[in-house]
């Protein structure tokens, strides 16, 4: 549509209100939609651009191939606990790693329970060997998209192909977000006032975007484990009465602000650097 010369805007959740005889369709989802836009004094502009719906694809993709393969490790866990005593002694004692290369190496044999559970056992195995294999050749992808979009955020402490993907996957491009608090709101780390009585405090906020949000803490716990300003900027905000919660969120605002001012600066030449 936006190809087309059509104004389209991003809208969030809407509220959604009481249906009269539950009524629901199309047309009355896209009108009340059209009502909250004229509603706003602000519209949010449309993801766009080729390189960001590309490592949309692939951080779908490797998702679903984690999710995917934690499952059935947790799977293979479950049937090594219920299956045949002559099976399990074959487990008995390994951590998860050992039990997938212990399940691949399975030669089913003996009766029909040990056979089954052995066949299965193997199988589970070998799906999860291919699913951490996909996983890691959509990682490899990522990497290669982010290095050459913008090469600049792998060089931020803490900040990994996968939490740069997602960063720009919700960024998009310049000017989407009008400012870094607007950013900081998107993602979920802008500070809400809870305060109570001679009490000034801020709670954490449970809006916004939650994949944002968790890779924007992932940064945080890099952060708050190998690097030294952090460390200390946590050592003195505990001497200050702050909980590790507290600080954790205040980590997450300063960090969703340096991404936005790096994201909002064109990235330098790697020889002008």
């Amino acid at each position: 549509m936006a190809d087309a010369g059509e104004l389209v805007v991003e809208l969030d959740r809407p509220l959604r209100p009481a249906r009269r005889a539950g009524a629901k369709s199309d047309p009355i989802d896209a009108e009340r939609a059209a009502r909250d836009a004229l509603a706003r004094t602000r519209l949010a502009q449309p993801k766009t651009g080729a390189q960001r719906a590309a490592l949309q694809a692939r951080l779908t993709a490797r998702r679903a191939a984690v999710e995917a393969s934690s499952d059935a490790q947790r799977q293979l866990h479950a049937l090594v606990i219920t299956a045949p005593e002559v099976v399990r002694a074959r487990f008995r004692g390994q951590s998860t790693r050992v039990m997938l290369t212990t399940a691949t190496r399975l030669r089913p044999n003996a009766d029909v329970e040990v056979f089954t559970s052995l066949t299965v056992l193997r199988q589970l195995g070998r799906r999860v060997r291919f699913l951490e294999a996909e996983a890691a050749e959509h990682e490899t992808a990522i990497r290669a998209i982010v290095r050459s979009w913008r090469p600049d955020l792998l060089a931020l402490t803490g900040v990994g192909p996968i939490v740069a993907a997602i960063v720009l996957t919700a960024w998009s491009h310049p000017g989407r977000c009008r400012d870094d608090a607007a950013f900081a709101m998107f993602a979920g780390t802008a500070p809400i006032p809870a305060s109570s009585g001679k009490t000034v405090r801020y709670r954490l906020n449970r809006c916004g975007d939650r994949q944002l949000n968790r890779a924007l803490h992932t940064v945080a716990l890099c952060r708050l484990q190998r690097d030294p300003r952090t460390r200390a900027y946590a050592d003195r905000r505990r001497t200050q009465g702050k909980t590790d919660r507290e600080i954790k969120r205040c980590l997450k605002r300063y960090i969703a602000r340096e991404l936005y001012r790096r994201l909002e600066t064109p990235p330098q030449p790697l020889d002008a650097a």
